[in-house]
């Protein structure tokens, strides 16, 4: 049976108490049979049963539960740096959209890449992320916005998951925004979705339905029809909301009760409130903040609502082209004024309420799956102030190494 001792530090991140109770122990030590841990807890305390183990050193480091990274656009072609340049410049989002690029021009360059040119592509990504201590990641479509493409990315995703090693979670998100040749036939693309992507979507295996609730994407109502419809074919409700202006996405959202709203820069205080009041989790997406140049999600205001706030990517090609989940952490501290425990428990238990994996990751309790990551610094705090490239030295995915970097260095 594995053990892992002397670890300086032990984030066990349970789901009981406040976001900021990370269950931290120190001098603490780890076992697993399999893909289960067994037990956690002070190596002073170790049962007699574990002690003719042999052990591994974690030399006085952090260990986190696997990260994981709750809202992405995993499969994608092409990259859009122009765009990073006009924004620089001045153009905002919306101006790009107008124009025919944003989300519409990486739908032209995913509708022609295969199925197999897709999952190697992502599947680059996710060894990257690995070795940053990501273990579970829930995979958006909505580059595709019409029947065969938005299949083919969810096919990447079925092909994806049965390669590991992470776990992944794939969502149904057709409404993206109403691709040209819908344009002057919103209603036509909406059956489309609701008739025939939803169902063919919940036989692949997708968990979750999806709506960017905007200006330039769907309306309320649109989005209330959608999510209904995917709701009846049992995929939860998830929608990008209040990103750009206020648009009673929030609320929506909680009379939906749905798993997350995200983004939520712009979102209502009485928005807030009906979220925490009906368990939505709001899924702060920083680097999205960063790229945008926008005002910050408001997870102070969030938390002391009560509403529990995970923190993730947004990985995409257009607001937010980086898959570094430790980035995202740090920016939630320093734009959201969130504490490194907080974002902690963002980056795991909460995150993994969001997508519906919390029963299985997300937290080291016995039972649960023995996916973690050790961090080369001795606490949270540390380890989010003192940003490296990769502070990640070990990954552990249902107790199988992934990723060892100079793991047994002193």
């Amino acid at each position: 049976m594995p053990l892992l001792r002397n670890i300086g530090s032990l984030a066990t991140c349970r789901p009981s108490g406040p976001q900021s109770a990370i269950h931290a122990i120190s001098n603490a030590a780890l076992a697993w049979r399999d893909d289960r841990i067994t037990w956690a807890g002070s190596e002073a305390d170790l049962p007699s049963e574990y002690r003719g183990d042999t052990a591994q050193d974690a030399r006085g480091r952090l260990v986190v539960p696997g990260l994981v990274d709750c809202h992405t656009h995993l499969a994608f072609a092409g990259w859009r740096a122009d765009e990073f340049a006009r924004r620089i410049r001045g153009e905002t989002y919306q101006d790009i959209a107008r124009a025919g690029g944003g989300i519409l021009a990486t739908v032209r360059s995913t509708r022609e890449t295969s199925v197999e040119d897709l999952v190697a592509r992502s599947r680059g990504f996710l060894a990257e992320m690995a070795r940053l201590g990501v273990t579970s990641v829930e995979c958006k479509t909505g580059y595709g916005l019409e029947e065969e493409a938005e299949l083919r990315q969810l096919d990447a995703y079925r092909r994806l998951s049965g390669m590991g090693p992470q776990r992944l979670v794939a969502t149904l998100l057709a409404a993206h925004t109403v691709p040209p040749e819908f344009r002057d036939r919103r209603e036509a693309y909406i059956r489309l979705v609701v008739d025939r992507l939803i169902p063919r979507a919940a036989e692949l295996g997708a968990r979750f339905c999806d709506v960017f609730v905007e200006e330039n994407a769907f309306s309320l109502e649109e989005a209330r029809e959608i999510l209904t419809a995917g709701k009846a074919a049992g995929l939860r409700p998830k929608l990008h909301a209040d990103q750009l202006r206020p648009g009673g996405g929030a609320e929506l959202a909680a009379e939906l009760a749905a798993a997350s709203a995200d983004h939520l820069d712009y979102a209502s205080e009485a928005g807030i409130q009906a979220m925490a009041a009906a368990g939505v989790v709001a899924v702060s997406l920083p680097l999205a903040t960063l790229y945008l140049g926008q005002t910050p999600m408001p997870a102070r205001r969030c938390l002391d609502a009560g509403c529990a706030v995970a923190v993730a990517t947004d990985f995409n090609p257009g607001s937010a082209p980086s898959y570094h989940l430790p980035l995202a952490m740090l920016l939630a501290c320093t734009l959201q004024r969130m504490t490194p425990a907080e974002v902690l428990k963002g980056a795991t238990i909460v995150a993994a309420r969001a997508i519906g994996l919390d029963g299985l990751v997300g937290s080291l309790e016995p039972g649960k799956a023995a996916d973690f990551a050790m961090i080369d610094a001795p606490d949270v705090a540390h380890w989010l102030y003192h940003f490296r490239p990769n502070a990640c030295v070990r990954t552990v995915i249902g107790g199988k190494d992934i990723r060892t970097a100079d793991a047994d260095r002193p």
